[in-house]
């Protein structure tokens, strides 16, 4: 795969990581958090350990007229007014102008304050198809594809929170907090009609009747510091995978 050189350091230093979270944040607000989060998981989702292809590296901007990335050209074009400015002055990658928004979209809805570090290389390519984990996945299903993207349960579990914003039932659309396991926990959909039967994805539902992932939920929705903690370092793992850095 050929990549296109946009950064030529691996790591920026502080002032120049600073400027490009100063430029996100203006065009990050709280309704457009949850669109934000799902462009990164959509980019880094890709990336399996046994491929040389996939994860973040801003493969995504080539990929938004496939049926699961329906909705994410409308981030894309919010981030566009960010990249653009930056580049005037230096270019900066697809990959960690994404990769930032989605940290600045955690830390505005109330999560953690997520540190990245910034130099990725963007892919002229999109990735392979078939690699993004499908809604309708049972929990083993989603262990299997998440073990090989090198993810273990605890990290699923934690990344899955992020549903926790946006409009899938799990509290307030805009706070990110750890209502998303406490819901899970209560299983509204079980109950007999009504908007609860609306109530987040097959594969979120899914998760509640695996033990091993009740295990972590259980924790989540005891201790949202913990949540925080993991969904940090799950976070960080996530948009590392895969990406290209200049050596």
């Amino acid at each position: 795969m050929r990549i296109l050189l946009t950064i030529s350091l691996k790591r920026l230093d502080k002032r120049e990581v600073e400027r490009i979270r100063e430029e996100v944040r203006k065009v990050v607000t709280k309704g457009r958090a949850p669109g934000l989060l799902r462009l990164v998981f959509h980019d880094a989702g890709t990336f399996e350990t046994n491929d040389t292809s996939g994860g973040m590296n801003g493969s995504i901007i080539h990929e938004l007229d496939r049926p699961e990335n329906k909705g994410l050209k409308k981030s894309v074009k919010i981030l566009q007014e960010a990249k653009s400015t930056l580049d005037l002055i230096r270019p900066v990658s697809w990959a960690d102008v994404i990769v930032v928004a989605g940290a600045e979209a955690v830390s505005i809805c109330g999560g953690p304050s997520i540190a990245v570090d910034l130099g990725r290389l963007d892919s002229e390519k999109p990735d392979l198809e078939g690699k993004l984990p499908e809604e309708s996945l049972d929990a083993v299903g989603l262990k299997q594809i998440f073990s090989r993207k090198g993810f273990s349960t605890r990290e699923l579990v934690a990344l899955s929170g992020a549903h926790t914003i946006g409009g899938k039932g799990f509290g307030s659309p805009v706070v990110f907090d750890n209502a998303y396991f406490k819901i899970l926990l209560e299983k509204p959909w079980s109950s007999n009609g009504g908007m609860s039967s609306m109530i987040g994805l097959p594969s979120d539902r899914a998760l509640a009747d695996d033990d091993e992932c009740l295990r972590w939920i259980k924790e989540y929705a005891k201790d949202q510091n913990v949540f925080f903690e993991d969904f940090q370092n799950a976070y960080i793992k996530l948009v590392n995978s895969g990406a290209k850095w200049r050596s």
